[in-house]
C-alpha cells in the first residue's frame, strides 16, 4: 500500500500543478490536492475513513454531474461517437475536456475506495 499511495500521491500533485492552463484550476488543484494529502497520511499509515468518505461522495456527485453536463460524457458518447480523448493534449473540444475530467474523478474515487477499504480492514484487525 505505501508503494500504491506513494505513486497515486506523486501523481495527483502533478496532477494539480499541471491545473495551471486548466480554464477552472480552482476546482480541480484542491480536488487533486486533498487526495494527495490521503495518499500522503496512508504512506504514514494514518488513515481517515470519514475524510475518504467525504471525498467519494463529493467526486461521486461531480461525476454525476459531468455525465448529465451539456458537453459531458453523454454528449461525448452519442453526439461525438465517444471521439479519440487522447488523441492530443489539447482539449480544444469542451466535450473532450468534460469527458477526461469524468475519467479524473473515476480514478481519484478509486484510490479514495481502496484506502477506505485498507482503513476499515485495519481498524477491524485492531
Amino acid at each position: 500500500m505505501k508503494v500504491f499511495n506513494g505513486i497515486f500521491c506523486f501523481l495527483f500533485i502533478v496532477f494539480a500543478a499541471l491545473q495551471y492552463n486548466d480554464p477552472d484550476p480552482y476546482i480541480w488543484v484542491p480536488i487533486y490536492v486533498y487526495t494527495a494529502v490521503l495518499c500522503w497520511f496512508a504512506i504514514k499509515q494514518r488513515y481517515y475513513p470519514k475524510a475518504y468518505i467525504a471525498g467519494i461522495v463529493v467526486y461521486a456527485m461531480y461525476a454525476v454531474y459531468k455525465v448529465f453536463d451539456a458537453n459531458g460524457l453523454l454528449d461525448w458518447l452519442n453526439l461525438h461517437d465517444a471521439e479519440n480523448l487522447a488523441e492530443t493534449m489539447k482539449a480544444e473540444k469542451p466535450w473532450i475536456e468534460e469527458s477526461r475530467e469524468f475519467f479524473g474523478l473515476l480514478i481519484l474515487i478509486g484510490v479514495l475506495v481502496i484506502n477506505y477499504w485498507v482503513a476499515i480492514k485495519r481498524e477491524k484487525a485492531v
